[in-house]
């Protein structure tokens, strides 16, 4: 034996350890990796929960990805109310990272011409909806990469496809095959994103006498007044925390203070303030402002410039 040779019992001790050294690098290496999560599909709807059309999408979802998690944002939407359905898109998305896939049916014209479309924002969020306006906040705020048109019959359920459920046999499909990784070009045709349908929606106004604006929406069972109106633009109006503000809604003038949460005012008496959202609302400690007012939206809202 040479006298540099190492003896086979040494040797035998070095590979052992070089190979524990190789596994404790590739263990180190795993717990320093970014975490896996699986596929996240949030979604809403118009269905409610009284039969079972939400868990039937579900089941065709899981399907296709197994390993699917699906987040239910709501199944209340106002039904066929496609202004609703925007604006909660407008409020969740910014929580939820790039890549989520948002599945969306609102669809009052399911089975009409209105095509049915995954659509990429910039924030790199994809969106599986019918193209009826669903889009339009998101789009103002966010921008819009990308869009196509769903056609392949391989990204849809069933031979026949029903003419009243493609949340079922084309909404549902196609957001679990974009959720575990296809490549969603394979959807079907580029759409040109100028030509996506959008709401209607007034502006705000601002000028020297005041503003003026929408009372668009209540907010869930609470009866709150949800306004197109921005905080931002409320607050150039010059009024501060605890001031009486003039406030005329759907024809009815109200003197209603301005705080920063419900609690600020007794109990049952009304309220301005600027929501979650960031935007000037209106509400009734511990109880409903639409129903104390008898206020249906959608009604016209002005305020005054305050008085110097």
């Amino acid at each position: 034996m040479s006298q540099n040779a190492i003896p086979p019992r040494l040797a035998r001790i070095l590979i052992v350890l070089s190979l524990a050294g190789v596994l404790l690098t590739h263990y180190l290496v795993a717990q320093t990796a970014e975490p896996k999560y699986p596929p996240t599909v949030v979604f809403m709807t118009d269905f409610g929960m009284v039969d079972d059309s939400v868990n039937i999408c579900k089941g065709v979802m899981y399907s296709i990805a197994p390993q699917l998690r699906i987040v239910d944002l709501t199944h209340q939407v106002t039904p066929f109310s496609i202004l609703d359905g925007a604006r909660f898109l407008y409020g969740a998305t910014p929580y939820y990272p790039a890549g989520t896939v948002f599945v969306v049916v609102i669809d009052p014209t399911v089975g009409s011409t209105r095509r049915a479309t995954i659509v990429k924002s910039k924030r790199g969020q994809y969106f599986v909806l019918p193209d009826n306006g669903l889009m339009t906040l998101v789009q103002d705020r966010d921008g819009i990469e990308g869009a196509r048109q769903i056609t392949n019959a391989h990204w849809m359920i069933g031979a026949a496809l029903s003419s009243t459920f493609h949340g079922r046999d084309i909404f549902s499909p196609a957001g679990a095959h974009l959720a575990r990784g296809e490549d969603w070009t394979q959807a079907g045709p580029e759409m040109d994103i100028s030509k996506l349908v959008r709401l209607d929606l007034a502006s705000a106004k601002l000028d020297e006498r005041g503003l003026s604006g929408e009372v668009i929406a209540t907010d869930g069972p609470f009866g709150n007044l949800v306004t197109n109106v921005s905080g931002e633009d409320f607050l150039k109006l010059g009024y501060a925390h605890g001031e009486i503000v003039s406030v005329m809604i759907g024809g009815r003038e109200l003197d209603i203070p301005f705080v920063h949460t419900f609690s600020d005012v007794p109990l049952k008496q009304p309220l301005l303030y600027i929501d979650s959202r960031g935007h000037l609302a209106a509400a009734v400690n511990q109880g409903s402002f639409a129903t104390t007012y008898g206020i249906e939206p959608p009604v016209k809202l002005s305020i005054a410039r305050r008085k110097k």
